[in-house]
């Protein structure tokens, strides 16, 4: 069984205990299947005990997670058991196994690969199945409000909201990267044969949007293309790269306009920076290590340690152990650098969900990381879930007029029930974690007793 740490709190380095709760890894594959459960660490890097707590409620195993931009303490999971789960982690990590999500949600027919978080949109998820649909969900109430499923003729292969997510780019196996607008649920740009080579491919929005693609060239090299969707006839920019068959996933840096390059089965990372000038993509370095990645995290720019010019931190993965990668710009100076960091997308959300789907578009919320990123309170994620009663068919006027003078009373009935139910389930949650608990320490003492003996 194969386990996996996402943690930021790396050896050298003395971080908020929130950090580790930044970062997501995804594989170089379409998805990370990695069994039925995921793990998070806090407090150490390398290799995990198996006796770790883990999160586990899937009956089949994970394919995809996301942490959520806007609360460090939820986390979204995409399965072969065709649902998608959303977690609450708690505020000191996990001391037993997860096995309650705070929201199951059901409406893909095949297994769920792809799960991602509106970038700008409190409580506003995505996520793509091998039944080829997309769906977005509003995770305060559970519901699958947009079902894009007649767009993609076959496998989706990765997809990428905007900087203010009003669109989404997709890569498919048919080879097409379209650009869709998921409220208007139509197609607004795509093109044919992007990268030629039969292997899967990957699209990202960058910040000025301008879509980064990487692929095959139809002699099995690799390439990265950059592409104006409003003509996407020819890229910008195409480059060829080298002969490995590994998938190159891009990372993304909205702040720099940095990429960095990643493969699974690669023992490097490469970074271009993206400017308005040709080439367009330029190379900037490698990083090499020995042992190849099987995965790789990324951790978003408020995570990083601004004292030590830190510009980008990744979690490698290997089959039992996660390892940080830190890279930094050389400065003698201890003073603050402004070109490294200018102010960052922070954690707060700029809409609510039921804004962006009624049709509003607003940009990322910034701060400024010159005192470096304290973390805010994170609220608890509340699902409220309409009751499916509200839309029975209307009764006959007699009848309406008969019941007219309950209804304020059954009103307040319905929320008594609903908050003396929540109050069970929080009873019930106690009185669980304490029976483990108890359970943990009959064990350890008798582990203790046969060593005594």
């Amino acid at each position: 069984m194969m386990q996996i740490s996402w943690n930021c709190d790396y050896r050298k380095s003395s971080w908020r205990i929130r950090k580790h709760l930044l970062c997501s890894v995804r594989c170089a594959l379409c998805c990370l299947c990695i069994t039925a459960l995921f793990l998070v660490s806090l407090l150490q890097t390398g290799r995990i005990d198996k006796s770790y707590p883990t999160v586990c409620g899937h009956t089949g195993p994970v394919l995809d997670i996301d942490w959520c931009p806007h609360n460090d303490q939820v986390i979204a999971s995409g399965s072969e058991d065709c649902t998608v789960m959303v977690w609450q982690i708690p505020e000191n990590g996990l001391t037993l196994s997860l096995t309650e999500p705070v929201v199951v949600l059901e409406g893909h027919s095949k297994r769920v690969g792809i799960v991602a978080w509106h970038p700008t949109a409190r409580n506003v998820l995505l996520s793509a199945g091998c039944d080829n649909a997309i769906i977005i969900w509003n995770v305060g109430t559970g519901e699958a409000l947009i079902n894009l499923d007649d767009m993609h003729v076959d496998m989706i292969y990765n997809v990428s909201w905007n900087r203010n997510g009003s669109l989404i780019c997709t890569a498919s196996k048919d080879k097409k990267v379209r650009v869709i607008d998921p409220r208007k649920q139509e197609i607004v740009a795509e093109k044919e044969k992007t990268h030629e080579g039969a292997r899967p491919m990957r699209a990202i929005f960058l910040a000025d949007g301008n879509i980064f693609t990487t692929g095959f060239s139809r002699m099995s090299e690799r390439q990265l293309a950059l592409w104006n969707p409003k003509n996407m006839e020819e890229p910008i920019a195409l480059h060829e790269m080298d002969t490995s068959n590994g998938v190159l996933l891009p990372f993304y840096d909205p702040d720099t306009n940095i990429i960095y390059l990643c493969g699974k089965g690669d023992s490097s990372i490469r970074y271009f920076e993206i400017t308005d000038e040709s080439p367009y993509v330029h190379y900037l370095n490698t990083f090499s290590s020995k042992e190849p990645q099987r995965g790789m995290g990324f951790m978003p720019k408020r995570g990083l340690d601004v004292n030590k010019c830190e510009i980008a931190r990744f979690f490698k993965l290997h089959e039992r152990k996660c390892e940080p990668i830190i890279m930094t710009v050389p400065r003698k100076s201890d003073l603050f650098q402004d070109d490294l960091y200018p102010d960052t997308a922070g954690p707060e959300a700029a809409l609510e969900a039921e804004e962006w789907f009624e049709g509003k578009n607003a940009d990322p919320l910034l701060i400024s990381l010159k005192h470096g990123y304290i973390p805010g309170k994170n609220r608890d994620l509340k699902v409220v879930k309409k009751n499916i009663l509200d839309n029975k068919p209307a009764a006959n006027k007699k009848s309406d007029l008969i019941n007219a003078p309950k209804k304020a009373a059954d009103a307040s009935n319905t929320q008594n029930e609903a908050k003396l139910d929540e109050i069970l389930k929080e009873l019930k949650s106690i009185k669980d974690t304490i029976t483990n608990q108890d359970e943990r320490i009959s064990k350890l003492e008798q582990q203790m007793a046969k060593i005594a003996d």
